[in-house]
């Protein structure tokens, strides 16, 4: 089985996404034989890597809010994430492009890494506070999960892998996906949103039946 879910490190409800989709795979008798692919995809295109203000105020400015309404809105998310374990940090996020962690993630691919790296930078988003689009940070993040540092370095500082994050972003493109995550289960069933655990593993027995109803 493979699922392919396509999401953004800036993405809230991404890492509450992802994270209930690994509550429902655990539960999964046969997760050994599920194949999970992240693809990228950018809330933002164009944007900077360094903003003006904190995240409660961007917020603001973009949806034409107060801060306080801004603030009650992050809160919500804050204890969805809680429920399931994540500790998010909205007061002190950096917002910032995200496109060359994304860069990363497919280097990581070609390393049988990506999976791990994906995790590590959500968490530097929004749990560790870190900026995810400075190159030393990003390559650290790599060490951490086995990646060899002075080499993802090098790969930040090029241009490579940016037509990887690109095709993603098309396919995306070609699937109509405006928001994210967005989970498509064997080419055959997509999932919008950070559904609960529950309808991942409907979902997951689904596909699981008829793979064994299909003639060999």
């Amino acid at each position: 089985m493979k699922i392919e879910v396509w999401s953004d490190f800036m993405c809230p409800f991404c890492y509450i996404g992802k994270r209930r989709l690994e509550i429902a795979l655990n539960k999964f008798e046969h997760r050994n034989e599920v194949e999970l692919v992240f693809r990228s995809f950018e809330l933002d295109l164009a944007a900077k890597k360094k903003f003006d203000g904190n995240i409660h105020e961007i917020i603001a400015k973009k949806y034409g809010i107060s801060v306080e309404q801004a603030k009650a809105s992050s809160n919500q998310i804050v204890e969805q994430a809680k429920d399931i374990g994540l500790d998010y940090n909205f007061d002190n996020l950096i917002p910032t492009n995200t496109f060359d962690a994304h860069r990363i993630t497919h280097y990581a691919k070609t390393e049988g890494k990506m999976n791990e790296l994906s995790e590590r930078i959500l968490k530097a988003y929004f749990i560790d506070s870190l900026n995810i689009s400075d190159y030393k940070v990003l390559a650290g993040l790599a060490g951490e999960v086995g990646l060899n540092i002075d080499k993802a370095l090098q790969v930040l500082e090029s241009d490579k892998y940016g037509a990887e994050v690109r095709k993603d972003e098309e396919s995306a493109s070609n699937l109509k996906i405006s928001s994210v995550p967005y989970f498509v289960f064997n080419n055959k069933y997509a999932v919008s949103g950070a559904q609960q655990p529950e309808l991942f593993s409907e979902i997951l027995e689904k596909v699981r039946k008829e793979e064994l109803s299909l003639p060999l």
